[in-house]
C-alpha cells in the first residue's frame, strides 16, 4: 500500500510502501487525530517503522497496493 504523508513546517512528504492494510493505516491515522496516540506509528515494507508527531500531520494520502515498476532493474 502506498502512503503519502504530509508534515507541518516540512518542504518534502513522506512516501512509504507499507504492507499494512489500508484499514490498518486509516485506523492509526484516526488514531493518531483523535488524541489516543501522539504518533502515528507505520510500518514499511521492510519493517522499519515510521514515527511522525499526530500535532505535525498535514495530510495522509492512501494510495492503491503497490505495482511492479517498470524500468532498467525490472528486467533481470
Amino acid at each position: 500500500m502506498e502512503v503519502k504523508i504530509g508534515v507541518q513546517h516540512a518542504p518534502r512528504e513522506i512516501n512509504i510502501e507499507s504492507s499494512q492494510s489500508a484499514a490498518e493505516v486509516e485506523k492509526a491515522v484516526g488514531d493518531a487525530l483523535s488524541g489516543s496516540s501522539k504518533l502515528l506509528t507505520l510500518v514499511d515494507e521492510h519493517g522499519r517503522k515510521v514515527l511522525i508527531p499526530a500535532d505535525r500531520l498535514a495530510y495522509v494520502e492512501i494510495g492503491e497496493p503497490a505495482t511492479r515498476r517498470v524500468g532498467f532493474g525490472a528486467s533481470l
